[in-house]
């Protein structure tokens, strides 16, 4: 007799995800084109930032002259390959615009939906 996990896993029923759950990816579909030469090439479909009013600012930081992207995300995120959820958070497109006017407030925000109270 089969294990009715194991059964159950083989049925495709489970959908196993291309990127982990820390990726901006995470939770994204992939498809597939056909090229003109038959090649087929897989991608992931297209990731809409989500609006800034999703999130609940916890915090607001004054871009200093020597801060990255990479730093604030370790520093408030607790790590540096989360910068995109500043960016999300903040309604940037490119990382660099974080930080590039010192004196710019940057919002720390908890993860997209949470809700929360601010100055935590």
């Amino acid at each position: 007799m089969t294990d009715p996990i194991t059964a159950f896993m083989q049925a495709n029923a489970l959908e196993q995800q291309v990127f982990g759950p820390t990726s901006r990816y995470h939770g994204l579909a992939t498809a597939q084109w056909t090229r003109p030469d038959g090649r087929t090439v897989s991608y992931v479909r297209r990731r809409f930032v989500p609006p800034p009013e999703r999130f609940t600012t916890v915090h607001e930081h004054l871009v200093a002259d020597d801060d990255r992207v990479d730093t604030l995300a370790a520093r408030f995120v607790g790590d540096p390959e989360q910068f995109w959820r500043l960016c999300d958070a903040n309604g940037v497109m490119r990382p660099a615009e974080l930080v590039e006017t010192v004196g710019a407030r940057v919002r720390i925000t908890l993860p997209e939906g949470i809700p929360g109270v601010r100055d935590a």
